[in-house]
């Protein structure tokens, strides 16, 4: 039995030997919110190193946690959660919710990533609330950020996801987005509200009045924000 075994027949104590590695539940959180491949998975977790991912996706597929299939023609892999791993989606969303509740703010905002941040709301962009015959640029910015940190730019074009670059794609620029780190993500994550953060300045709307007017429609805030 491996030595970070609890050595006991409870439930609970086999559960979490599979469960508590860490990482395991927040790799299982980037594939829930979409992402298939490594690449993907691992911008989602962007603090953990490939090394220790690739273990951790072998661990997961031996527990039966997701499955892994390789393109016989391209040879890439994909990953997927398997229907015993999905059976804990609404129990690891319950627990989102209870530290929603009850974990204090501060703590919460006490380590911010502009790079995971914006990889959240990129993915949960409501590309129908955008114009949907044109291309549409919004470009974040976080002055307060050293220089590889400070801008991102989320696309959006007809038929397609939307999708995020961390260097000048050189398009016009529909919306500019300036924005103090910890406002957006308080109001992203739902502990304040984002027309507030707004009205005390802490976010800057420069450009397109339509798309500024409409944020709170397009930009769609996490999935935990309404408990």
């Amino acid at each position: 039995m491996s030595q970070n075994s609890y050595n006991q027949f409870c439930p609970i104590a086999m559960a979490c030997e599979i469960l508590e590695p860490r990482w395991t539940l927040l790799i299982m959180c980037e594939m829930w919110s979409g992402s298939m491949r490594f690449n993907e998975i691992r911008r989602g977790v962007p603090r953990m190193s490939p090394t220790l991912l690739s273990k951790r996706l072998k661990e997961m597929e031996v527990h039966g946690l997701i499955s892994r299939r390789e393109d016989g023609v391209t040879g890439g892999i994909t990953y997927k959660i398997t229907p015993v791993g999905n059976e804990l989606g609404p129990i690891v969303h319950a627990l989102g919710q209870w530290a929603h509740r009850n974990v204090d703010t501060e703590v919460t905002l006490e380590h911010l990533d502009a790079r995971l941040l914006m990889w959240n709301i990129r993915r949960k962009v409501d590309r129908h609330a955008l114009p949907m015959h044109q291309k549409t640029t919004i470009q974040f910015m976080f002055p307060e950020l050293e220089n590889e940190q400070t801008n991102y730019w989320l696309i959006a074009k007809p038929g397609c996801d939307v999708d995020i670059c961390w260097n000048d794609p050189g398009f016009n620029v529909d919306l500019f987005v300036s924005a103090e780190l910890k406002a957006m993500t308080s109001a992203w994550l739902g502990l304040s509200r984002l027309e507030k953060e707004i009205d005390d300045q802490k976010i800057d709307l420069i450009g397109d009045e339509h798309l500024a007017s409409t944020i709170g429609n397009w930009l769609v805030r996490s999935s935990l924000a309404s408990c």
